[in-house]
């Protein structure tokens, strides 16, 4: 058993982070201003985006991007069951409905081939989510639901790519990322939009801080003046100079924090392979590169004869924590009015009390991911 706690996920801060910080923190100037805006251009970059829109939170972000495509009250957007709350709240705050589409089992992502059973006249949208990092098949997705806006929760997919293209570059209209400390990059909490259409781009930067037409840099700066307008609908979902100056540096950690997640995930692929008892992730053939934002196995409890919660507290007794990334959104009780089944969802069903995350992240050694694999094995028989 290790000596020390290993945690399923921790953030990553160096001195620059806090440097950074403190710059902001003495330049008189600390909410959305110059930096966020350096940050908006250098993540766009990143994914090769025309535009980027820093935001409060991911689920802000999807929020808005579906109030930017005019999703509204008696409106459908199709979405996955495995997933954060989130995904589906923002679909909800803006009046319209979730429609759930299972998975695909070894890989968690919305089948495309379901999707097609599930569209009516009223779908406004398709909210693929890369789960765990993976690319869901876009390709098939656009096929599928042809002309259908497609928004993006690449909440787990900085650093993923599909086909050769950075996840937020092209086609699809919006695409948006989460910058939590669980995340492979941090500011904290925070999100980014992303898109290359300019209205939508304007729409998102103006609905995020009330539907103004000015935020408060363009109003107080000295080239700025104070007067604005309420121009469209809009939420309080703006993100700091403070945020951005950890996301700044973070950026510049991100070719190392991934190539350490692939590391720990590649030993995990091939020391877990084989073990009796648990069903590890599959890869599609299309050409991809995973953003390994998390490690999940699927329990076949029957087989080990344990509950999940008692192989996650087997581990913790070992110092070795684990997450639960996700129980289905089908099976919370704030959703059991919406008419969800588990024989219309039964990869999602059969995955949501067996599905476990393992610790992935940078920092982690060689001999930490060991100690997992170990333990695994021990517990696994």
């Amino acid at each position: 058993m290790r000596d020390d706690f290993l945690p399923f996920s921790k953030p990553f801060i160096g001195e620059e982070e806090v440097q950074a910080v403190r710059e902001v923190l003495l330049s008189g100037w600390i909410t959305t201003g110059p930096v966020t805006a350096k940050f908006e251009e250098a993540f766009s970059k990143l994914v090769g985006a025309r535009f980027a829109a820093a935001v409060s939170s991911a689920t802000a972000g999807l929020q808005i991007a579906l109030m930017a495509l005019g999703v509204g009250p008696g409106d459908e957007v199709i979405t996955t069951p495995m997933t954060f709350a989130a995904t589906v709240n923002a679909i909800i705050y803006n009046g319209a409905r979730p429609v759930l589409v299972d998975v695909e089992m070894g890989t968690m992502n919305i089948d495309p081939k379901r999707i097609r059973e599930k569209l009516s006249p009223r779908t406004k949208a398709v909210m693929p989510v890369h789960f765990a990092g993976l690319p869901a098949d876009m390709d098939a997705i656009k096929e599928v639901a042809p002309g259908i806006p497609i928004v993006e929760d690449a909440a787990h997919a900085i650093g993923a790519s599909y086909k050769g293209s950075p996840i937020g570059y092209g086609p699809s209209p919006l695409a948006v990322f989460s910058f939590h400390p669980a995340k492979n990059i941090t500011t904290a909490e925070g999100g980014m939009i992303v898109t290359d259409d300019p209205e939508l781009a304007d729409s998102c930067k103006v609905m995020r801080q009330h539907g103004m037409s000015k935020g408060a840099w363009n109003r107080f700066a000295k080239s700025g003046r104070p007067d604005y307008e309420i121009v469209s609908p809009g939420i309080k979902a703006n993100l700091t100079d403070l945020q951005s100056a950890i996301g700044l540096e973070q950026l510049k950690r991100l070719e190392g924090f991934q190539s350490e997640r692939h590391r720990i995930a590649g030993i995990y692929d091939r020391e877990l392979k084989g073990v009796r008892g648990i069903m590890l992730p599959e890869y599609p053939q299309y050409p991809h590169v995973h953003g390994r934002h998390i490690y999940w196995v699927i329990l076949k409890t029957e087989e080990l004869g344990i509950t999940r919660e008692e192989f996650m507290g087997r581990l913790k007794e070992m110092n070795i924590g684990t997450g639960v990334h996700y129980k289905a959104v089908h099976h919370h009780k704030r959703y059991e009015g919406f008419g969800w089944s588990d024989l219309d969802l039964p990869n999602a069903s059969y995955a949501s009390s067996r599905i476990v995350s393992l610790p992935l992240f940078p920092g982690m050694t060689d001999h930490d991911a060991m100690d997992v694999v170990n333990a695994v094995k021990e517990i696994c028989g």
